[in-house]
C-alpha cells in the first residue's frame, strides 16, 4: 500500500454541516490515513423538510445542521477530531477558525477551502424567462442583484483568499516546509447559465489559486483546484440524476466519496509536485 505521508498531519476542512457532503467524506477519508481532522460549519436558518430525502429543501436541512454527528461517526473510528462555528461574511473568522485549530489540534498542515455559499440567479428578466430544463427539476432562479453578487464574491473568493492567507502567514511563522491547499470549484464556473453568481465567484477562487500556487510555492506549499462535476450531496432528485447521467461519460453523478479521494491525493506526498492546476473531477462531465 502506498504511504501517503499524512499520519498525524491537521487537516482543516471547512463547511461540513451536510452529514451526506463532501466535507464529511473527506473528514473520514483523510482519518483513514491517520491525519488529525479540524472541522469548519456554519448552520444555515432552519428548514423544514417534507420530501424523501433528496432535493433542494432536503439540501438546506442538512445545511442547517452542526457536525456533531460527523465527529461522533469520526470519534468512533479513531480519529482525532474538534469543530468551530464560524460565519464566513464576520470579517475575523478566519483568524477565529485558525486560532481555534491551534489551540485543540496544533499548526495546520493542510487547507481543504470547500465552505461556500449558493443560490441560482439569472441575467433574464424574470418577464422574459426561458426555461432551464435541468435546473427547473429542482430549483428556481431570481433575478441577479449585487447583494447577492457580493454575498457569494465574499464567501467564496474573498474568504478562501483569507484562508489561504492566513494558512500562509502561520505557515511562514513556524519555519514549516510542507503544506497543502486544496480549492473546491465547479466544472462550470467559466459559463454558468441560472447560477452566474456563483459561477463568477469559482472563476474568482480558481484564479486565486493560481496565484496563490506562484506566490507560496518558495514556502514549500502546494495550491490546486478541484473543478466538480455534478456530486449528490443531498441536492439531486431522482429526476434531475436520470437527466444528467447521460451527460456523464462515466454514466453517473458523482459521490462525495469519489472527491474525497481525490483531495486526499492532492495532499498526499506523492502529490509533492503537482501546484497550480485544476483537475475536473467528474466522470468526463468537463474535459
Amino acid at each position: 500500500m502506498i504511504n501517503p505521508g499524512l499520519s498525524h498531519r491537521t487537516v482543516l476542512v471547512t463547511g461540513a454541516n451536510n452529514p451526506h457532503g463532501i466535507a464529511a467524506a473527506t473528514a473520514l477519508a483523510f482519518a483513514k490515513v491517520g491525519a488529525q481532522i479540524f472541522l469548519h460549519f456554519h448552520r444555515a436558518p432552519p428548514h423544514d423538510s417534507a420530501d424523501d430525502g433528496h432535493g433542494e429543501a432536503f439540501y438546506w436541512v442538512q445545511q442547517a445542521r452542526s457536525c456533531d454527528d460527523l465527529i461522533a461517526n469520526l470519534a468512533t473510528k479513531g480519529a482525532t477530531v474538534a469543530a468551530f462555528e464560524a460565519n464566513f461574511e464576520e470579517p475575523t473568522a478566519a483568524i477565529r477558525l485558525f486560532d481555534a485549530a491551534e489551540r485543540t489540534l496544533g499548526h495546520v498542515d493542510v487547507l481543504v477551502n470547500n465552505a461556500a455559499t449558493w443560490s441560482a440567479d439569472t441575467l433574464v428578466p424574470h418577464a422574459a424567462a426561458t426555461r432551464n430544463s435541468l435546473l427547473d427539476l429542482w430549483t428556481q432562479t431570481t433575478e441577479f442583484s449585487m447583494a447577492a453578487f457580493t454575498r457569494h464574491m465574499t464567501v467564496n473568493a474573498g474568504v478562501a483568499a483569507v484562508l489561504m492567507q492566513e494558512f500562509a502567514k502561520r505557515h511562514v511563522a513556524r519555519g514549516a516546509g510542507w503544506g497543502r491547499i486544496i480549492n473546491i470549484s465547479t466544472d462550470a464556473a467559466e459559463c454558468f447559465p441560472s447560477e452566474v453568481s456563483y459561477g463568477a465567484s469559482k472563476v474568482a477562487l480558481e484564479a486565486l489559486s493560481r496565484s496563490a500556487a506562484a506566490e507560496l510555492g518558495q514556502f514549500g506549499i502546494t495550491v490546486n483546484t478541484l473543478a466538480l462535476g455534478p456530486v449528490q450531496t443531498g441536492w439531486v432528485t431522482r429526476e434531475l440524476d436520470n437527466a444528467l447521467a447521460p451527460l456523464i461519460p462515466l454514466g453517473r453523478i458523482g459521490t462525495p466519496e469519489d472527491v474525497a479521494d481525490v483531495i486526499v491525493f492532492f495532499a498526499s506526498e506523492q502529490a509533492r509536485w503537482i501546484t497550480g492546476q485544476r483537475l475536473f473531477v467528474g466522470g468526463g462531465h468537463q474535459m
